[in-house]
């Protein structure tokens, strides 16, 4: 039901103005100097007429958030999200693990090998940092939550 102009805004009513102009200007509908004058009209507005003039060039809802009609195949907005199970996860948890310890692992190998072979042989330091890591996360992926299959 329209609301009759002639009312007296109240000050939540001006908040929820000032509140959508903040939103038209992120979305980039009005410029901050034309925020600027909308704010000071908004907050000297004394009827809900005076507000309905301040946002009568502005949509009333965000048009991102309209549904999407049938005849399209995809909204330009951000992608649903997918829920995943506690489960799927932790692989993707594991998998991860195991893939920064190869990583670092074979950058720490690959530097003692250039210094073993410029002639500067140290013992294999480098298994100090893969080791200890990696019986961790063995430990994790063997004790780790079980598939339900």
């Amino acid at each position: 039901m329209a609301q009759n102009p002639d009312l007296r805004a109240s000050d939540a009513d001006r908040d929820r103005v000032a509140v959508s102009l903040r939103e038209h200007c992120a979305e980039g509908r009005i410029t901050m100097d034309e925020l600027q004058e909308r704010l000071e009209s908004a907050y000297a507005a004394k009827t809900l007429g005076d507000l309905q003039a301040v946002t009568a060039d502005l949509p009333e809802e965000d048009l991102h958030e309209l549904p999407v009609p049938a005849a399209q195949r995809h909204t330009s907005g951000a992608p649903v999200p997918v829920r995943r199970s506690p489960g799927q996860l932790y692989r993707w948890g594991a998998r991860a693990m195991w893939g920064t310890w190869a990583l670092v692992s074979g950058i720490n190998l690959t530097v003692w090998m250039i210094m073993a072979l410029t002639g500067h042989v140290v013992y294999p330091w480098w298994l100090w940092v893969a080791g200890p890591w990696g019986a961790v996360i063995l430990a994790g992926s063997l004790l780790g939550p079980r598939r339900r299959d």
